[in-house]
């Protein structure tokens, strides 16, 4: 588990893949090999608390909560001697939180650990993650089990009143198994989704 010099991991997939869980374990080992490690999260996501990283099967890791459109921030916070960050929910990030990224991984040779969906309820790519994805070392997408014929999932369906929500719906919706279900290519229903 040790390294010398600073790369970027991403974890993606659908909600409820376990990517919060996997970047948990992660943490978890990096610790284990007493690596220095600190984790963030952006403060609008709520679902569990301000000060934790929680995954849906109840594990949780403490972490600091840095406003969306300001993942420079992430910098002030970073304590001398670190070398492991992990940033869960970063679809929820600005594009800023590449550049952040890069130049931790370049400049300060940190191990960055970096969780988030990779495609938003529409089906369409959730920046920054396909940009983080394009500068990783390496990529992980993890597929849930769609809850309607049971084949791996790859999308998050959003529902509102139990009916899928519509493509021009707000992109950002924090939520859980209330708002959403993980559902193949095939299940995952958007009306309005235009032709492309």
């Amino acid at each position: 588990m040790k390294h010398s010099k600073g790369r970027l991991e991403v974890i993606c997939g659908s909600m409820f893949s376990g990517k919060s869980e996997e970047l948990i374990r992660r943490v978890r080992r990096a610790e284990i090999a007493r690596q220095t490690v600190q984790v963030f999260k952006p403060s609008l996501d709520d679902r569990y608390g301000a000060g934790s990283v929680n995954s849906h099967d109840g594990r949780a890791k403490d972490a600091i909560a840095i406003e969306r459109e300001r993942p420079q921030d992430i910098l002030d916070h970073i304590n001398d001697g670190i070398t492991v960050v992990a940033i869960d929910e970063a679809q929820f990030f600005s594009e800023k939180l590449v550049g952040i990224v890069n130049y931790l991984a370049y400049e300060r040779d940190i191990r960055l650990i970096v969780a988030g969906l990779d495609l938003d309820f529409r089906g369409e790519p959730f920046q920054p993650m396909p940009a983080l994805m394009a500068h990783a070392e390496q990529v992980d997408k993890l597929h849930a089990i769609c809850v309607v014929c049971g084949n791996e999932a790859l999308r998050s369906q959003r529902l509102i009143d139990g009916k899928p929500a519509h493509y021009n719906d707000p992109i950002i919706l924090i939520g859980a198994q209330e708002s959403y279900e993980a559902r193949c290519r095939h299940c995952h229903e958007v009306p309005g989704r235009p032709l492309k």
